[in-house]
């Protein structure tokens, strides 16, 4: 409808103005609703119409539509155009109901168009009005639902909620990437959301027979007849209405967002954790084609990079003096987040110890559980932050304390011969089980590595190849003696050999 015009105090014209006007306005609040009897009338037209010989059915549903237009458009009627729209709808059923044939299928369809147009549209009385009324109907009804439906949008919201669910629909997306590629279980989940797959389960005829009968139906329950109003009234020079406001821009890490993030978040890590605690911790049986050693031996980098992921989101958003800091709501969600990564960074862990079970350990597999602690240590300094109230200076400097001790503590601890006597007792030669030990990695890791190689030796067959591989760390240990190489841990190594040759020695019987 045109607004009301304002009359003014200068230079009053007249002006006459023919516009197009519904006789209903949009009762936005009532689409929904009409959405919801357009779906279950498609629905019946496929349970009467698709793949099946129609006849009776095609009356049923004639009646179907009525009911539902009365039901819709009943402040528009009074009881004199009420019964003789239903004398003209009856009058043409009966045809369709002796015999459906293409004769009785278009008085059925002129009978239920001429009892609407009765009913609904009082104001055409001449015959050339109610033809061009249902010319109208007929030939623009059908592409009227879209446009209808999209008025239950207010755009400013519209668009304002597809800012606030940008960022975790973003960051969400990386993290089911991330757990796709660390967990076999949601891999198959994902792999399901296939479009092809999809369509396999999708009828292309059946979706166009919906949309097709949603086009049809829809007039009828949502009844707009067009007619020509004319409008006189006095118009000054009226100033100029105000600029519409601005869409509300959300601010891209405001509390809003960050509050429907961490929602997100929550239930996806909830679901990997519940699956690391059914299958991982509680060793449930595993779906079929899936094996316990594809599970577990899988994703233990792709799971810390997502625990990395997520301790940079709790910064960004729970900066010091930010709009979330402060949230009675957002606080306790990131602290159940950051647990939840602290719980998967254990389930990398489990799973790394796992891989080194069966393959061995290496310097890369020994850094990368030190990796993973510092990763733990870090998300728990995160909370502290947060709940102490710290800044990121204190936060920076508590993890470059963690980072100095650690390498400290690396820097005295004899990797060589923990990797060494670890392989060797955890080998196929040691227990009679897992795989068997990688000489040329043993031999690697120098001379550290002797007293380990002299364990293995009684173990093997090979024994002459062990014995050049013992002969070349041997010789390569008394380079390192000397003076200029010498170190407190080659002089601890020598004792230690010596003194296992003076046992053999003395173990051997007098000859």
């Amino acid at each position: 409808m045109m607004p009301p015009l304002t009359k003014g105090h200068l230079h009053m014209t007249s002006l006459a103005s023919t516009i197009a006007a519904d006789i209903q306005p949009i009762r936005h609040s009532s689409i929904p609703a009409k959405v919801g009897l357009a779906l279950a009338l498609t629905a019946l037209a496929d349970w009467l119409f698709y793949g099946e010989r129609i006849g009776l059915s095609l009356s049923l549903f004639a009646i179907a539509i009525a009911v539902v237009s009365v039901l819709f458009n009943h402040a528009a009627l009074d009881l004199r155009r009420a019964w003789t729209s239903a004398a003209v709808l009856v009058a043409g059923l009966v045809p369709a109901v002796e015999e459906l044939n293409p004769l009785s299928f278009l008085i059925l369809v002129a009978a239920l168009l001429m009892a609407l147009l009765l009913a609904t549209n009082p104001e055409t009385t001449e015959l050339v009005e109610r033809a061009r009324a249902l010319r109208n109907f007929i030939l623009l009804g059908p592409f009227r639902f879209f446009p209808d439906v999209l008025q239950i949008f207010n755009m400013s919201a519209f668009t304002r909620g597809i800012a606030l669910w940008l960022l975790p629909a973003a960051l969400g997306t990386v993290f089911v990437a991330l757990f796709a590629a660390a967990n076999p279980v949601i891999e198959q989940w994902v792999s399901l959301l296939n479009p092809k797959i999809i369509l396999d389960y999708v009828s292309i005829p059946r979706v166009l027979f919906w949309t097709m009968m949603l086009a049809l139906v829809w007039p009828f329950i949502h009844v707009r007849w067009r007619r020509k109003k004319v409008v006189t009234a006095d118009v000054a020079d009226v100033p100029l209405p105000p600029p519409l406001p601005p869409l509300v821009s959300a601010e891209f890490l405001g509390p809003s967002t960050i509050l429907r993030s961490l929602i997100l978040f929550n239930l996806l890590f909830a679901a990997q954790s519940i699956l690391d605690g059914l299958y991982l911790w509680g060793h449930v049986a595993l779906p079929a084609n899936m094996t316990y050693a594809a599970y577990a031996h899988r994703g233990a980098y792709p799971l810390i990079a997502t625990a990395l992921l997520a301790a940079a989101f709790v910064l960004v958003a729970m900066r010091p003096g930010g709009p979330a800091e402060k949230s009675a709501v957002i606080r306790p969600l990131v602290y159940l987040w950051v647990g939840q990564n602290v719980l998967l960074v254990a389930s990398s862990i489990l799973r790394l110890d796992l891989y080194v079970d069966i393959y061995m350990l290496t310097y890369w597999r020994i850094a990368a559980f030190i990796w993973m602690g510092l990763v733990a240590l870090g998300l728990i300094l995160i909370v502290a932050r947060i709940a102490l109230d710290r800044s990121n200076r204190w936060l920076v400097s508590a993890n470059l304390i963690a980072l100095t001790i650690v390498l400290y503590s690396c820097s005295l601890m004899n990797f060589d011969a923990f990797i060494a006597d670890y392989n060797i007792a955890h080998s196929q030669e040691g227990t009679g089980k897992g795989v068997q030990i990688d000489v040329y990695y043993l031999a690697r890791l120098g001379p550290q590595a002797l007293p380990a190689m002299e364990k293995l030796i009684p173990l093997r067959t090979d024994v002459n190849n062990l014995a050049r591989w013992r002969d070349q760390l041997v010789e390569t240990q008394h380079l390192d003696m000397a003076w200029r190489a010498w170190g407190l841990r080659t002089w601890r190594l020598q004792r230690r050999l010596d003194a296992e040759a003076r046992g053999q020695s003395g173990s051997q019987p007098a000859g």
